[in-house]
């Protein structure tokens, strides 16, 4: 199985070390991000994994080069011209994953000890366009899913924003939809490629919420395990007290 690691970010949050530093590089415990999420791919037999670059590449590129990919066959999927969003920048590196296998992706600032095995089990049988790895915990935004776990829609609970815009009038359980929010982290059957119309700089939400009516994408609920967006300082020290 392959896997992608977004790394391509700017990581505004995390100033002021992303002045001079990508986010990537942000050490927990003398580990950068980029090492720890490798090494956890490892333990699930992932070992070709392809990072996309943009904010410091040369940094990214120099550490894995420096460091012989911790014992992975490391790809670049460079995106210096321009930093293209989680669809965009999956989209480019969509030949990296010609075939028929499912495969991995994941935001290199998020840490976590969960199964990707049993994720990657119940994707396996359920089959569906794309399994995202969802918690019950609070964010500003969310997954919404059906008492299926087929996503439904989105929700911004900040602004009230909801899509689709139709959702509340066009779904009648809508007050039992499931509220979930979303990992980082996704596995995904590579036939995405073939239905994505998208170009340039897109979100990967955009791509689900354009799907979801004409192909499953579920969801794997790992509440309960250990999980950090680490996208601040404060939660850069947080993640310190958590992961060794």
């Amino acid at each position: 199985m392959k896997a992608m690691l977004f790394a391509a970010g700017l990581g505004s949050r995390l100033k002021p070390f992303t002045d001079s530093q990508p986010k990537a590089l942000a050490e927990v415990n003398g580990k950068t991000l980029l090492e720890r999420n490798i090494k956890y791919l490892q333990k699930f037999e992932i070992y070709e994994v392809i990072i996309n670059v943009h904010h410091f590449a040369d940094q990214i590129i120099d550490t894995i080069e420096k460091n012989n990919g911790w014992g992975s066959n490391i790809t670049i999927s460079d995106e210096r011209e321009e930093v293209l969003e989680t669809g965009g920048g999956l989209k480019k590196a969509a030949w990296y994953f010609e075939g028929k296998k499912e495969f991995v992706v994941m935001n290199v600032d998020i840490l976590t000890d969960f199964d990707l095995n049993e994720m990657i089990l119940q994707h396996q049988q359920e089959r569906p366009l794309a399994t995202l790895a969802v918690t019950q915990r609070n964010t500003s935004r969310y997954f919404l899913f059906d008492w299926n776990s087929h996503l439904c829609g989105w929700r911004n609970v900040e602004t009230g924003e909801e899509k689709p815009a139709d959702l509340k009038s066009s779904n009648e359980d809508y007050a039992d939809l499931k509220i979930k929010a979303f990992s980082g982290i996704h596995i995904i059957d590579p036939f995405i490629f073939s239905l994505i119309k998208q170009e340039g700089k897109f979100s990967m939400v955009d791509v689900y919420l354009d799907l979801m009516q004409k192909k499953y994408i579920n969801s794997f609920d790992h509440t309960g395990g250990l999980l950090i967006d680490v996208g601040t300082p404060e939660s850069l020290i947080r993640a310190a007290e958590i992961f060794h």
